[in-house]
């Protein structure tokens, strides 16, 4: 079954406008699939650790648990829907610039996925991409 998730960021060290998207995922996905989806949507590079996190706010837990149980990147994203009440799932990305995004299920309902769609799948995006390193010049480094 395909679902649809809300990606909202919240903060980031160069998060200077809002950005979000729509995205369908096969919910038999992995968290780890999940992150690659949001890295490909928002346009970042993959290059940082990561990690997942459920919490009542973005500066809540430093991994993915919750009532006492733990969770791996390989677990499905369907297990872990729905969420408990007042609890959100966050993505974190990059240890040190702090990139956070809310995953959020939309209230639309699991479907068949479509023929000739290859997912994930970017349904709508609104807002600005962040810029991952403002102001970086790759072209600057030096040469060893």
């Amino acid at each position: 079954m395909i679902i649809t998730l809300s990606i909202r960021l919240v903060s980031g060290m160069y998060a200077q406008t809002d950005w979000g998207c729509e995205l369908e995922i096969e919910e038999s996905s992995s968290l780890h699939d999940l992150h690659d989806a949001i890295q490909a949507a928002v346009g970042f590079d993959n290059d940082h650790m990561y990690s997942f996190f459920i919490s009542s706010e973005e500066s809540g837990a430093e991994r993915l648990h919750f009532d006492g149980e733990e969770y791996s990147l390989d677990d499905s994203i369907g297990s872990l829907l729905p969420l408990p009440e007042g609890k959100k799932l966050f993505y974190w990305f990059d240890f040190g610039d702090d990139w956070i995004f809310q995953v959020s299920p939309s209230p639309q309902q699991p479907g068949e996925a479509r023929p000739n769609r290859h997912y994930p799948f970017v349904v709508a995006e609104s807002g600005s991409k962040p810029e991952q390193y403002k102001g970086y010049d790759p072209a600057a480094e030096p040469e060893w």
